[in-house]
């Protein structure tokens, strides 16, 4: 059997360090590499022998034969490549988060559904055993609150990247707060209603020291995320004192899942975590779903990624309207 033909859209050190070894060793074939940078372009073709390599993702896509695409690219530079792709046949990994606006997020998936390809999205945590059996946990019982919370060091005063600039990059808020959505959304097996969020961003820092987001999920309980930026102590993975990085509140018990390493019940032991690679595990899926053509063991597409997405940009546009809530599935008609 041929293997699978994949083409990369942004070629960074991500994509260079985590993903094209992942897809390598998942057996498939990495034919077209695009990106804007020649020195990534360059590092990436080192990787991946006999790859073509394009500036113009465009040409990429008419010139070479190709089953799946990664969208690597930051989410502020997404265009029309996506919908390009669904249209001609080529299923699509995005990673997250998978655009900046709402409207663009709808006219790739009004793409992806339209043609039938398969898709997926950068939500990786979905595939690791501990946040599965925490999922199991959670099952059947009553959520009355969830928390997460992400402490690291300050921000600078001046932008060295693209990362530093909070409408590029959207900041912590953006990039984390849209894995700790879709997590929350895959344990309680619930939707988010109502979003918003106060930030709080000094002029001279490049990105907000504290981001506070508060949800209303479907069923009236409540959840709230806080990034924080301080000179102080950060932790281990970002949890000051051993502290949780999510504390889910049931009528039951309260389950705490302590960074990638534990999970607690009611602060006893409740699982304990081997090590495991949910970025090898998440694209071996994906390769084998388009082998296969078979989406039944992706944890999520495109579809549904929108849905934890959604809540988070907006939240960010709440914050900019001095913290006015606002309800999720007319932000997501926008």
């Amino acid at each position: 059997m041929a293997p699978i033909r994949v083409a990369f859209y942004g070629c960074g050190n991500f994509a260079q360090k985590t993903r094209i070894p992942n897809v390598l060793k998942a057996g498939a074939q990495v034919v077209g590499l695009s990106d804007v940078n020649a020195g990534s372009l360059k590092a990436a073709a080192e990787l991946c022998p006999g790859a073509r390599i394009f500036e113009d993702a465009h040409q990429m896509l008419e010139d070479e034969k190709i089953d799946a695409l990664y969208s690597i690219v930051p989410a502020f530079v997404r265009t029309d490549i996506e919908i390009i792709a669904a249209r001609k046949g080529i299923h699509v990994f995005s990673e997250k988060p998978q655009v900046m606006e709402m409207s663009l997020g709808r006219k790739i998936e009004k793409a992806i559904l339209g043609s039938g390809v398969l898709s997926t999205v950068g939500v990786r945590e979905r595939y690791r055993p501990l946040f599965q059996e925490a999922r199991k946990w959670l099952t059947g019982k009553k959520v009355v609150h969830a928390r997460f919370q992400s402490v690291s060091g300050l921000p600078p005063f001046e932008a060295s990247s693209w990362w530093d600039e909070i409408e590029k990059s959207g900041g912590s808020a953006l990039d984390w707060g849209i894995h700790a959505t879709d997590y929350l959304r895959y344990l309680t097996d619930m939707n988010i209603k109502t979003a918003q969020a106060f930030y709080h961003h000094p002029l001279e820092y490049t990105l907000p020291l504290s981001s506070s987001i508060h949800y209303c999920f479907s069923s009236g309980a409540t959840a709230s995320l806080n990034f924080i930026k301080t000179g102080g102590e950060v932790g281990s993975q970002g949890m000051p004192g051993g502290e949780p990085w999510f504390r889910v509140f049931c009528e039951e018990g309260v389950l705490s899942i302590h960074g990638y390493d534990r999970l607690l019940v009611n602060e006893d032991v409740f699982y304990e975590a081997e090590p495991f690679d949910p970025w090898a595990e998440q694209d071996r899926i994906f390769i084998e779903a388009v082998r296969k053509r078979d989406p039944r063991e992706l944890l999520s597409d495109y579809s549904d990624s929108l849905y934890s997405l959604a809540p988070i940009l907006a939240a960010w546009d709440s914050s900019r309207q001095g913290g006015e809530a606002i309800e999720v599935e007319s932000y997501m008609e926008r």
